[in-house]
């Protein structure tokens, strides 16, 4: 057996071993760590004020979309279709209703939204040929994404156990 095989065969008897853990944790799972103990559950009926205010920005949404859609609003010289409208309508009526309630499924779902948002936004700011055009897309790029950011640590008290003493 050459060398080479030699040092092969060892190199992947080393990778089939398990590595014993270090005996300290890194300094990002101690941040971590110290993140969790810090997070407190929610009370029974509580919700997290970004979640109040993500519940409230969706309804107004649905809403303001219905209400443009009942008014004959236009895109681009052309309404828009009663399809598009309606089910871009329940889907924040629903995302509205599970963040009022503060469901963790609702809230996935309202970031997963922003996050597309912002996305598109952020394209079009890239795009963007004068200066109105830039200040819309700054316009809904920084508060969408200032609700995300806060909806990320409500996420994470929503899911976590209740730790409370009874």
């Amino acid at each position: 057996m050459g060398r080479r095989a030699r040092r092969r065969e060892h190199e992947a008897t080393e990778a089939r071993t398990p590595r014993p853990s270090p005996a300290r944790p890194s300094r990002s799972e101690a941040k971590n760590a110290e993140a969790r103990a810090k997070l407190v559950p929610l009370g029974e009926g509580e919700r997290p004020r970004a979640v109040t205010i993500a519940a409230v920005v969706a309804l107004a949404l649905a809403l303001g979309n219905l209400i443009a859609y009942i008014a004959g609003a236009k895109i681009g010289h052309r309404r828009p279709a009663l399809s598009g409208v309606a089910s871009y309508s329940i889907l924040m009526l629903v995302a509205a209703w599970g963040m009022w309630r503060a469901k963790y499924w609702a809230v996935l779902g309202m970031q997963a939204i922003l996050g597309i948002l912002i996305l598109i936004f952020a394209v079009l700011l890239v795009t963007a040929s004068n200066v109105v055009a830039v200040v819309v897309s700054l316009a809904v790029i920084v508060p969408s994404g200032a609700l995300f950011w806060f909806l990320v640590k409500s996420l994470a008290r929503i899911q976590m156990p209740d730790r409370r003493p009874r």
